[in-house]
């Protein structure tokens, strides 16, 4: 552990047990803080916008459970339908009305979106679609851009950012290279790559699958057009577009990235927020497409949790709190209060930086930029990240342990909130 002036002994003590049982001691690998210094806090519990460690510390959260908590971590009313819920049952592995309830509201929300399958994770549903877009055009090769996570699954594991940038690995060891010899990569943001990948491929292509706002490489948006050349290019191909909405759906618009900026793909993976907390993903999109996946079709999915009625309840009245009058508009503004104030307060204090933000997504680069793909961001200045995010989390600030994560805001922060966090960039800064 480095030198710190908050007290982590409990912390300490649960991380260096942890090692001796589990991989590197997380259960997912940014958490162990590995590119920024130090050893990770170890929680206790949270509230709204807050959470505390085991040796009592309070921070102010911008993971949010790294994006499902939109409404505030617990809030009071998932916290009650949960505790209604638990009364008749934990898992049924049947059907349930619940399901329908939010395969209801998906469905109205997310414009793709015709019939909707729930599995358990973003992962879960980008390896199911996958299988999908291959069924649907009999074409094996899809495209990906460099950077864009679609979960661990090998076949994605292909210049996937995010957490294998963090550590500095290879894409990873144990994938087979003829599964990856049908992933196809191009830069985000460079349409051109992609009209080339189709000419070297053509007939071969069953689809493109992409985050719209990039997520996992840092928060990174489209360019003017980007999105809409892929529409044209797929639809001129025979291929599919597919948006990975696990991190944008419900986030950085009620519908998604499809609603923000008007592009409507084939189909769509969705996870985090409409699990309220619990863990959920789902996919879906046109019916012609949808009506492949087994019993209706020949395309096998299935999982044992898929449809749990605890993560429906928790999905049910996340969405539910988000359609109240005013929300988007509230989560933008704060944010846009916390992007410009850290990008403001770098350049005052010295500090090559960069950044933006859409509704309740935010990213900060330690680096000139602009951003427009991954090449880009790996710009950036690692190291003085980690010496930032270790002083802003000795200030009792919580932001993601890694250059390459998005960062996200919640209903329940307060102006109070961003300015006490602005006030700690800024004192950070000043000692870098």
């Amino acid at each position: 552990m480095v030198n710190t002036t908050i007290k982590t002994t409990k912390s300490q003590e649960t991380f260096a047990a942890a090692q001796h049982l589990m991989p590197g001691g997380v259960s997912s690998p940014v958490r162990a803080f590995k590119s920024v210094g130090g050893q990770p806090i170890v929680f206790d519990r949270v509230n709204g916008a807050y959470i505390w460690d085991v040796d009592g510390n309070q921070y102010i959260d911008y993971v949010g459970s790294w994006g499902p908590a939109i409404c505030g971590h617990a809030h009071p009313e998932v916290i009650t339908a949960l505790h209604t819920a638990l009364e008749k049952g934990t898992s049924f592995g049947a059907p349930c009305v619940l399901e329908n309830v939010l395969a209801e509201m998906v469905i109205d929300a997310v414009k793709s979106i015709e019939m909707v399958r729930f599995v358990n994770s973003g992962t879960e549903a980008c390896m199911a679609v996958l299988r999908l877009m291959r069924a649907f055009t009999n074409r094996e090769k899809i495209i990906k851009f460099e950077g864009c996570y679609h979960g661990h699954a090998d076949m994605f594991l292909v210049k996937a950012g995010s957490g294998v940038a963090t550590l500095g690995l290879p894409d990873s060891p144990g994938v087979p290279k003829a599964v990856t010899r049908s992933t196809l990569t191009a830069p985000f943001n460079d349409l051109e790559a992609v009209k080339a990948l189709f000419e070297e491929n053509r007939d071969e292509i069953a689809g493109v699958i992409l985050e719209p706002v990039v997520g996992n490489a840092g928060f990174i948006t489209p360019d003017a057009g980007f999105l809409e050349g892929l529409r044209e290019l797929t639809h001129e191909h025979g291929a599919l577009l597919v948006f990975d909405e696990v991190m944008t759906g419900f986030r950085i618009a009620y519908g998604g990235a499809q609603e923000k900026f008007g592009i409507t793909p084939d189909l769509t993976t969705l996870g985090k927020v409409i699990g309220g907390g619990l863990p959920v993903g789902a996919y879906g999109g046109r019916r012609d497409i949808m009506s492949m996946v087994a019993p209706a079709g020949p395309v096998y999915q299935a999982g044992t949790l898929s449809g749990n009625p605890l993560a429906m309840t928790a999905g049910i009245k996340t969405l539910e709190l988000l359609q109240k009058p005013g929300t988007y508009e509230y989560l933008a503004r704060i944010t846009q209060k916390l992007a410009d104030g850290l990008v403001q307060i770098a350049q005052e204090t010295g500090h090559p930086a960069c950044g933006g933000n859409i509704s309740a997504m935010f990213g900060l680069f330690f680096t000139d930029g602009p951003v427009h793909n991954y090449e880009d961001a790996k710009k950036s200045d690692t190291a003085k990240f980690g010496r930032f995010h270790r002083g802003m989390l000795e200030r009792g600030i919580y932001l993601a342990p890694s250059q390459f994560e998005a960062g996200f805001t919640s209903l329940a922060h307060t102006d109070e909130d961003i300015e006490q966090t602005l006030a700690a960039v800024r004192d950070v800064m000043s000692s870098l």
